[in-house]
């Protein structure tokens, strides 16, 4: 049982970067210290790292409510084997912390804002929106994400530590084939019908009146705060879009790094008091005012008028769709992937040929149950490979940030339901076989790392978890 835990909470914690946050443990950045401190306690100690018991606790409750998420029909409860095993988790991750500084690995402020970017869409769509997470949290998505920084660079860092160490793993094909073949028949599992789609993205334009007149409107507001002496608190009470027009625009002290380059430039050469040009950014028109600098944080107050969502030219990206899908569709010499690379506005598919991968596996083969649901309703309808759609309406991002976009979609292969077998799962079974080669080295290596690191445990803790110790 231990050595099963061991490896689920290596392959959910370790191998895909130990980066799942429930809603739950996402609002927990914002509990205060109140009665519950006084009840909790230092139950292990790591170097200069210490662990409460509030801290393991939190850690399986995650857990568990990832699993439950995953698999809704299996019953997952709580036992002392896992909250062991999470405890030996996070040990791990304070060992691999430290040996990681010892050997200068480091990790970009933009590759720290780009994952937390990452997560914080994720959770608003769990909760559907941008308010819902402020309320939930008690502050800004701005705040949460200066919030978020330091947990988060130090998992990035581990989790590089670690791959340097596994990138030089490889597995052959007789080994994938020994691991395939000491499977039993009966336990090989089915696998469920999976699909490659590729697909090119065009975003509308919005319409010239439209963009003219949010940024009138910005430039009206900022008129009435410079040369009428109205507040930018109660015009962002009563016009702001933003998520902190409540509070009257301000979003408090937060690093410059993380605004978007056209906020931080415009806010950045502000004298306190002043107010801003307006100031066009992906989110639409601002009208800044800086309160505050101390070093790299500002506290502002702005104003966000927003482009109007319906205000967009759809037909613009319809049509120029139709043209790319008619271009591939009637002439032999231009590929879907080439088209996908010079037109699509898909920033993350269109560098690959318009390719989608699993965004659990990284897989090219996607099952049909894990694919979103506008694009499983563009599937269902292609019955051929090589198929390629009408132009589908959909929407990128969530919340305040959701976009409506339009996008052809190609069937680029379809595998139905079957047995696992080598022939048509290779590639799967392999990344498979190669986990567990790499779990293995991982844990040979980890053993011997924390032979170089103080550890010491408040608690008993039972022998086949606690392993080495100083």
């Amino acid at each position: 049982m231990n050595n099963i835990l061991r490896y689920s909470l290596f392959v959910l914690m370790a191998v895909v970067g130990s980066f799942y946050i429930s809603a739950p443990a996402f609002a927990q950045s914002n509990q205060n210290n109140g009665n519950k401190k006084t009840l909790d306690r230092i139950i292990a100690v790591v170097n200069d790292h210490s662990i409460l018991k509030s801290e393991v606790d939190q850690q399986v409750a995650d857990y568990l409510l990832q699993l439950r998420r995953n698999s809704p029909q299996r019953e997952v409860e709580f036992s002392k084997d896992l909250w062991y095993s999470v405890l030996q988790n996070i040990v791990e991750r304070y060992v691999l912390l430290d040996k990681a500084r010892e050997d200068s690995v480091t990790i970009s402020d933009d590759q720290v804002d780009q994952r937390i970017n990452q997560r914080i869409d994720q959770v608003v769509q769990q909760l559907g929106s941008e308010q819902a997470v402020e309320q939930r949290m008690g502050k800004s998505i701005v705040q949460l994400r200066a919030d978020l920084r330091q947990s988060y660079r130090e998992e990035m860092i581990v989790q590089k530590y670690r791959q340097q160490e596994m990138q030089n793993i490889r597995i052959t094909r007789p080994e994938v084939k020994d691991y395939f073949e000491r499977i039993p028949q009966d336990s090989l599992p089915t696998v469920p019908e999976q699909v490659a789609v590729s697909q090119i993205v065009k975003i509308p334009p919005p319409l010239e009146d439209a963009e003219k007149e949010a940024r009138q409107l910005a430039e009206q507001l900022r008129d009435s705060v410079i040369n009428h002496g109205k507040s930018i608190e109660e015009l962002a009470r009563r016009h702001s879009d933003g998520p902190s027009a409540g509070d009257g625009g301000e979003l408090g002290m937060i690093p410059i790094g993380d605004f978007v380059p056209e906020y931080s430039a415009a806010a950045s050469a502000l004298q306190p008091g002043e107010i801003s040009e307006v100031v066009k950014t992906s989110f639409g028109y601002h009208v800044i005012r800086l309160n505050k600098r101390v070093g790299d944080e500002i506290d502002t107050n702005h104003i966000l008028i927003s482009v109007d969502q319906e205000s967009y030219d759809t037909q613009v990206a319809i049509d120029a769709l139709n043209a790319i899908r008619d271009s591939v569709l009637t002439n032999p010499d231009i590929t879907f992937a080439e088209m996908a690379r010079k037109h699509s506005e898909d920033p993350q598919t269109a560098p690959q040929g318009g390719r989608l991968m699993d965004p659990q596996t990284g897989n090219r083969l996607i099952p049909l149950s894990r694919l979103d649901p506008a694009m499983y309703r563009i599937v269902l309808l292609l019955e051929e490979e090589g198929q390629i759609s009408e132009p589908k309406q959909f929407n990128t991002g969530s919340g305040n940030n959701a976009q409506t976009a339009y996008r052809i979609v190609r069937l680029d292969r379809r595998v139905p339901e079957h047995r696992a077998n080598l022939e048509q799962d290779y590639e799967q079974i392999k990344n498979i076989a190669l986990q567990q080669k790499q779990y293995r080295f991982m844990r040979n290596w980890i053993d011997n790392l924390r032979e170089e690191v103080y550890i010491e445990y408040k608690i008993p803790v039972p022998e086949q978890f606690a392993q080495q110790t100083q």
